[in-house]
């Protein structure tokens, strides 16, 4: 199946959720630097030059190149009524048939915390890509510690399925994780 369009546009009932766009930097940039606190803990480490416009480069040359390959899909939500960044959210490792499954991967602005964002737009992406994409699994790792996170999972269908040893590096060092998955339901 060839990759869906980039100018794919997700709708909800609070949020636009579509690729990032070289006119997404100013946006992106400062949600990021008011929320670096925020975000630091539960992500990689950042790069000496994070939120520059170099740092936006790599990333939108690695996600468009994701996009094309059918490899990934990094998307920017907003909010409906006025157009402000508020997170982002993506799918990547996607593995095609007979797998026909992606990791999900999402982080939302300090600002924008406890409205109900993060779970609206999981949910309309893992929609999207069981509709749009047919995919049959979408995976997530979160830190045991995360409780925001487990909720956004949990509230969207994902089911707990196991715990991964030094899964990913997080702010600098290995750590476990806990595994959920969410299946294609049955039609």
């Amino acid at each position: 199946m060839p990759p869906p369009r980039k100018d794919t546009v997700i709708v909800s009932e609070r949020l636009v959720i579509e690729p990032a766009r070289k006119k997404d930097f100013d946006a992106w940039a400062a949600l990021r630097k008011r929320s670096r606190k925020h975000l630091q803990p539960w992500e990689p480490t950042w790069p000496q030059d994070a939120n520059s416009r170099a740092d936006w480069g790599r990333r939108l040359q690695a996600w468009k190149a994701g996009w094309k390959s059918g490899r990934a899909y990094v998307f920017l939500i907003r909010r409906l009524k006025d157009g402000k960044l508020v997170g982002g959210v993506s799918l990547t490792n996607v593995r095609a048939w007979p797998a026909n499954s992606a990791s999900l991967g999402y982080w939302l602005g300090a600002d924008y915390q406890g409205h109900g964002f993060m779970q609206e737009g999981v949910g309309a992406v893992c929609d999207w890509a069981f509709g749009e994409l047919q995919w049959f699994r979408i995976e997530a790792g979160i830190l045991a510690s995360n409780l925001r996170s487990r909720k956004v999972l949990e509230t969207n269908g994902f089911r707990e399925e196991g715990h991964a040893k030094d899964y990913l590096e997080i702010a600098g060092v290995r750590r476990d994780h806990v595994l959920f998955a969410l299946v294609r339901p049955s039609s």
